[in-house]
C-alpha cells in the first residue's frame, strides 16, 4: 500500500504521539508499504523547536520508504488556551499546502492524527480529489478535552464547533482509536459503528521488561539501596495536575526514604520546580526527559509509578505512559473516576494498578502508604501479563494493518 501519514506530532520526540507515530511509519516501512509523512518540526513536550530543525519553512528529508515534509508551525513557549489555538491552526494551514501539493502522487490511503481536528478537511479534500480512502486515527480528543478541563466554555460557539466536529468525523471511511470508552464517544458523536476500529497504543515489551535492572541509575541519581522512589515520567504540563504530588510529598517528608522524582519537561515544570523550591521540599527531585535506550532502567529503579491526570480527562484521554509501565511491571496508581477506561481496566484486571479518584491527596497518600508496605521488590505480573497480551507491538500494528488492507480493497 501506498500511506500518507499526516499529523503535528512525530518522531523524533520522545513521548506521546509523535513516539507512536515514529514507530508505526517505521513499522510499516519495514513490511514494505511506502509511507509519506507530513509532520511539523519536533517541539514537544519542551514546548520549543528541536535544535537542528526550521521552524519557519518547510523541510523535506527522505525515508527509509518513502518521504517526509515538516511542515513550519507556530510553537508557544507558555501556551494558554488561546495560544493552542493558534499553534494548531498554523500547522493546519501550513500543512494544508503541503498536502495538496500531493494531488498528483496519489495515495491508498491518507491517515490523519487527531490532535488536530482543524487538519480534517483538508484531509476530506485531498482524499475526495484522488480518491484515496480517509482515516481518522484519535490519539485525543482535543475538543473534549477543552471542555472537560475548562479551557473552553458551553454556549453558542461550544455547540457549533461541535456539530462541525460531528459532521467531519462521519464523513471519514475508517476510524480509529486508542480505547473502548473513547471508541464509544465516537459512536455518540455519529460516526457509524461499522467504520469504527480498535486501535490501541502499544508496548515494547521485549525492550521494556521486569528483567531489567534500574540499581545503576538508581545509584546515578544518588538514591541508596533503602531509598523508595516514586517516579512520575512524561509530560508535565497543566492537565496532569501534578501540584498533588507536591502536596503530597509535603506531607511524607519526615520520612527520610521515600523520595518523589518527576521526569520530563513541559509547560508546566519551572512553575513545579519553583513551587518545590518555596516549600523547601528535599524530597522532590526534577529530572529531565531520558532516551529511550535508559527507560527501562528508569522504570526498573521506581518501586511505585504515578499516572496523574486531573479530573475529566481520563475520560478523553488514555494516558500513553501507562503502557510501558505495564510491560515492566511496574507497581502503579493512577488517578481515574471508575466510570472511565482506566477505572474499568482496573475493574476487570484486580491488581492491574490501583486506581483512585482524581484530585484527591488524602486517598493518594493513603494509597502510597499501603503500597509502601508490601513487598515491591518482585514485579506486579497482572501488569507485565496484561502487557504480552494485549500491548505487543506487531500484534496491534498487524491488526491495523490489516483494517487498511481491507479498507482499500
Amino acid at each position: 500500500m501506498k500511506i500518507l501519514l499526516y499529523g503535528v506530532n512525530y518522531a523524533p520526540e520522545l513521548t506521546g504521539i509523535g513516539k507512536y507515530s515514529g514507530e508505526m511509519e517505521a513499522w510499516l516501512s519495514d513490511k514494505g508499504h511506502q509511507v509519506d509523512v507530513i509532520t511539523s518540526p519536533p517541539y514537544y513536550p519542551e514546548w520549543k523547536v528541536h535544535s537542528g530543525y526550521k521552524q519557519w519553512w518547510f523541510e523535506q528529508r527522505s525515508l527509509k520508504n518513502g518521504a517526509l515534509i515538516r511542515c513550519p508551525l507556530y510553537v508557544p513557549s507558555n501556551p494558554s488556551t488561546l495560544k493552542r489555538l493558534i499553534h494548531l491552526v498554523s500547522f493546519s494551514l501550513s500543512s494544508g499546502l503541503a498536502l495538496l501539493t500531493k494531488l498528483f502522487d496519489k495515495s491508498d490511503v491518507v491517515v490523519t492524527i487527531q490532535p488536530t481536528m482543524f487538519c480534517a478537511p483538508v484531509t476530506l479534500l485531498y482524499a475526495r480529489l484522488t480518491g484515496a480512502k480517509a482515516v481518522m486515527h484519535i490519539q485525543d480528543y482535543e475538543i473534549d478535552a477543552m471542555f472537560g478541563l475548562g479551557m473552553m466554555k458551553q454556549g453558542l460557539l461550544a455547540r457549533i464547533v461541535k456539530k462541525c466536529e460531528r459532521w467531519l468525523m462521519r464523513r471519514f471511511d475508517m476510524v480509529s482509536t486508542i480505547s473502548y470508552s473513547m471508541i464509544d464517544n465516537a459512536k455518540n458523536k455519529g460516526v457509524d459503528e461499522a467504520k469504527l476500529r480498535l486501535f490501541p497504543n502499544w508496548a515494547d515489551i521485549g525492550f521494556v521488561t521486569p528483567e531489567v535492572s534500574g540499581e545503576h541509575l538508581k545509584a546515578e541519581w544518588g538514591f541508596t539501596a533503602e531509598d523508595k522512589v516514586i517516579l512520575y515520567a512524561g509530560n508535565i504540563g497543566k492537565k496532569q495536575g501534578l501540584d498533588i504530588v507536591l502536596d503530597v510529598a509535603q506531607q511524607l517528608q519526615a520520612d527520610s526514604n521515600v523520595h518523589f522524582v518527576l521526569v520530563g519537561t513541559g509547560a508546566n515544570v519551572q512553575v513545579l520546580k519553583a513551587d518545590a523550591l518555596a516549600r523547601g521540599l528535599s524530597n522532590v527531585h526534577f529530572k529531565p526527559l531520558q532516551p529511550w535506550e535508559r527507560v527501562p532502567q528508569m522504570l526498573a529503579l521506581a518501586d511505585i509509578h504515578l499516572v496523574i491526570q486531573k479530573r475529566g480527562a481520563a475520560d478523553v484521554v488514555l494516558p500513553s505512559k501507562l503502557t510501558n509501565i505495564l510491560s515492566a511491571g511496574g507497581h502503579a496508581i493512577v488517578t481515574a473516576e471508575k466510570d472511565t477506561e482506566l477505572g474499568m481496566l482496573a475493574e476487570r484486571f484486580p491488581g492491574i494498578y490501583n486506581c483512585i479518584e482524581p484530585e484527591n491527596s488524602n486517598l493518594l497518600i493513603n494509597a502510597l502508604q499501603v503500597l509502601l508496605q508490601k513487598d515491591l521488590s518482585k514485579h506486579n505480573k497482572v501488569a507485565r501479563d496484561y502487557a504480552i497480551e494485549y500491548l505487543s507491538r506487531d500484534k496491534i500494528l498487524s491488526r491495523f494493518e490489516r483494517d487498511l488492507d481491507e479498507l482499500c480493497g
